[in-house]
């Protein structure tokens, strides 16, 4: 799939193969690396900073629903420019065995190649990672990130020219903030070490190359953040919004009073009167918003529908929803596809399957199936 005739610059290859069940309850009706992420697919955004950065063909490494990313993505593809190639795993192969399956298409150039994980979201350096790459001159890099919690991590220690050291897994005292940020640019060579069978790329194969002193670290400046699971998809989309604000301030909304901060909206969406939209807020295609309604950090899919006078604070509405009138959601509660909650509800913290109708009041956070 893609475009012919421009496979002689650099490769890339995505980690896509999981369930997304950290997701859920969205992953239940489109592959997580489907679901929009301030207004675009989380693939999409991976691809395009690859495309800008010089690769021509994009692996993805899947384990199910490739039909459905493929027919999703063609018509991006068609207008990038890049060549997309699917590499199934008949089996789970960890971190690293999906480089052994698709060791044909990577080893076909003496280029180095990126890989990286598609639940990561940032603003991708990928030129100015593979310039450093090519001036260390060593068989790999990983981008690295301060996090504030490095014990929930494997942290990484590195000396000042960026030679790794040492990884350490969920360190229960201090030792580094800096974490393998899951993107990295390795040499050809690296396939050589790599069988394919399920294997760590980051337990396995990269604490031998470090011993070897062929690992380097790219420290990633600016936000960072790994959006594979609700809260976290809220937290990195503020991120990406502050971060929009300083790239491309003219994505942003810039509407009547009554909007707060950062806001995506697409062009296609409806808003009604009244309304206090804001910040960190996106709103996708054909949605519609009535009169009198408030939303903050909150992320609301295509073809959704609140009601008027309704107050949403930290949630994700999924595709078609309908949120009723006087309506109140909050506490990173989660809406799947088709989900209705009727007037005058309040749900707290909810994770609500797709095509449920919702009648009584969630108080605590809890899964309605």
């Amino acid at each position: 799939m893609g475009i012919a005739g421009k496979d002689n610059g650099m490769r890339a290859l995505i980690l896509v193969g999981g369930y997304g069940t950290r997701l859920r309850p969205l992953t239940l009706s489109t592959p997580k690396p489907l679901v929009e992420f301030a207004n675009k697919p989380i693939l999409l955004h991976q691809i395009e900073a690859l495309v800008e950065a010089g690769v021509t063909q994009v692996i993805l490494a899947v384990s199910y629903r490739a039909e459905q990313m493929e027919a999703e993505l063609s018509a991006q593809v068609e207008r990038l420019g890049v060549k997309l190639i699917f590499s199934h795993e008949t089996e789970p192969l960890g971190t690293a065995g999906p480089l052994a399956l698709a060791k044909s298409i990577l080893a076909e150039s003496t280029e180095p190649f990126f890989v990286l994980n598609s639940d990561i979201i940032c603003d991708f350096p990928f030129k100015e990672l593979e310039q450093f790459h090519r001036r260390h001159g060593r068989e790999g890099t990983i981008v690295v990130t301060r996090v504030e919690e490095p014990s929930k991590y494997g942290v990484v220690l590195y000396a000042e020219d960026g030679c790794i050291k040492s990884f350490i897994e969920k360190p229960q005292e201090f030792v580094s903030n800096k974490i393998n940020a899951g993107m990295y640019v390795l040499n050809p060579s690296v396939l050589s070490r790599i069988e394919l069978k399920p294997t760590s790329i980051e337990k396995e194969i990269f604490p031998v190359m470090s011993h070897e002193k062929e690992l380097y670290a790219f420290e990633l400046n600016g936000f960072w953040m790994d959006i594979g699971q609700p809260r976290d998809f809220l937290t990195g989309m503020c991120l990406y919004l502050t971060s929009l604000r300083q790239r491309q301030p003219e994505l942003l909304y810039n509407g009547p009073a009554g909007f707060v901060g950062n806001v995506l909206v697409d062009p296609t969406a409806k808003i009604g009167a009244g309304c206090r939209i804001g910040p960190n807020v996106t709103i996708g295609p054909n949605v519609v918003i009535e009169d009198g309604v408030c939303i903050k950090r909150c992320t609301i899919l295509k073809d959704a529908i609140i009601k008027s006078h309704s107050w949403l604070d930290s949630c994700i509405i999924g595709w078609r929803c309908v949120v009723g009138r006087w309506v109140r959601l909050e506490g990173t509660t989660v809406l799947g596809e088709d989900v209705i909650v009727k007037d005058e509800i309040y749900i707290n913290g909810g994770q609500v399957l797709p095509h449920k109708s919702i009648a009584l009041s969630v108080p605590e956070p809890q899964i309605i199936m």
